[in-house]
């Protein structure tokens, strides 16, 4: 199978390490063709949902699997806009990175893929209404995996609370659902090899009031947590407190059971306790 990647961000590169081998071939995009490729055997090109050059449209138009995973805009999915002539000449696997922000606020009530969607932000929307268009585009058998809250090796609570930014927002009844990366990747790949298109929650089997991680963390460092500080007059930016306007807890169930992933860190504290072993936040 050849892979091309639309978006080799860091869920994307998480991928590749883990299942590039699995792959003839594999290219992908980033923004600035000048950025640092730390993985030297994908084929790097530049897009930046302006129009692509041919080398780009040609390996798309070879590759039997496509990975998006970058975000909608305003006039929606940058990808489907560029390469939606080439994409319809054949069928292949594709499989698009979306988010649990599209459920909206149900106060910490589990929920799951049969639960409407109710995005409430300009973002969610945007990114619900590019889950439908590459549901509906008729390009192949299209894989919507719902993102958690994602973190791993050099994004988590160990690393924030070495750096002095972790913060204990308490805001009662709210709850967090979060994903490792590395079982983002055993997810994309069942997606990619199971034989039907569909939507899948890709989350943790615990979710968790966030002060309860950054805890967590720093009882593993042997430090002092950071101060609680109530939500209501916390200073936080525009895009951070909206992030606790929804709470939910998100079920994986029909990740486990139809795409038989088996998670490497059900919670959090089995992914904290393997960072901090791998010298994570020293």
């Amino acid at each position: 199978m050849r892979l091309f990647i639309l978006g080799l961000g860091y869920s994307a590169r998480h991928f590749v390490r883990k299942f590039g081998g699995a792959f003839s071939h594999v290219a992908g995009t980033v923004r600035d063709p000048g950025e640092r490729n730390d993985l030297p055997d994908i084929e790097v090109h530049a897009f930046s949902a302006s129009r692509p050059v041919d080398a780009t449209v040609e390996r798309i138009s070879d590759a039997d699997v496509l990975l998006v995973s970058i975000p909608p805009g305003s006039d929606g999915d940058p990808a489907i806009a560029a390469f939606g002539d080439v994409l319809a000449e054949r069928q292949r696997k594709i499989v698009y990175l979306s988010t649990i922000g599209v459920y909206g606020d149900h106060a910490g009530r589990w929920v799951d893929e049969s639960t409407l969607p109710q995005a409430a932000f300009e973002r969610t929307r945007l990114r619900l209404a590019a889950e439908q268009a590459w549901t509906n585009s008729g390009y192949g058998n299209v894989a919507i995996l719902r993102l958690a809250g994602i973190y791993g090796p050099g994004r988590n609570a160990l690393v924030t609370l070495r750096a002095g930014t972790a913060r204990r927002i308490i805001k009662p009844g709210q709850v967090f659902n979060r994903i490792h990366v590395e079982d983002i990747a055993s997810a994309i790949m069942a997606a990619i090899q199971h034989g039907h298109g569909g939507t899948w929650n890709v989350c943790d089997d615990e979710p968790t009031p966030p002060q309860d991680v950054i805890a967590y963390a720093a009882q593993l460092m042997g430090v002092a947590p950071p101060p609680e500080e109530a939500f209501e007059t916390a200073e936080m930016s525009v895009m951070a407190r909206s992030f606790y306007a929804s709470s939910a807890r998100v079920s994986n169930a029909k990740m486990k059971r139809e795409l038989g992933v088996t998670l490497a860190y059900p919670t959090y504290r089995q992914a904290l306790d393997a960072l901090w072993r791998a010298g994570e936040g020293r």
